[in-house]
């Protein structure tokens, strides 16, 4: 029977997969720490002191690679939902707020590639990039036409 791993070598086999924020480690590690949940923050506190654990490191690498496929308003949500300071959520989307039209026009380009041809294509085009979580105003320039027709 194998020994027990420990706290340190789960959070570093953790680390060592990708970048996590405190707040995702912390979940993580929960179910495996015995009652004693101030080594736990110790053993976080270490890690962020090492320079091991940042969340705005993380924050950076989770908006880059998902900011490919969604916008704004999606990777602010996500980056919420892992813990991560509103305040450090606005300084890394805030670098990319030039950017996201562009990066709505190749989501966009990728999926349909051509204006739609009908108030119903134009529509679900529209609900498309809305999803991804794309602004509104760059949303109906991205697709083209009227916006007071939606």
């Amino acid at each position: 029977m194998p020994a027990p791993t420990s706290l340190r070598q789960r959070a570093l086999a953790y680390l060592a997969r990708r970048e996590h924020a405190r707040a995702e480690l912390r979940q993580k590690l929960l179910p495996h720490v015995d009652g004693d949940t101030d080594a736990l923050e110790a053993l976080l506190d270490d890690f962020v002191e090492r320079g091991w654990l940042s969340d705005a490191r993380f924050a950076e690498a989770w908006a880059h690679s998902r900011g490919v496929r969604y916008g704004g308003q999606r990777l602010r949500a996500e980056l919420r939902g892992k813990g991560v300071d509103a305040t450090l959520i606005a300084e890394t989307l805030g670098s990319m707020a030039a950017s996201e039209e562009a990066r709505a026009r190749e989501v966009w380009q990728r999926k349909f590639g051509s204006p739609p041809q009908d108030a119903r294509e134009r529509a679900r085009q529209l609900r498309f990039l809305a999803a991804r979580g794309f602004p509104l105003d760059i949303v109906y320039r991205v697709v083209g036409g009227d916006d007071e027709t939606v």
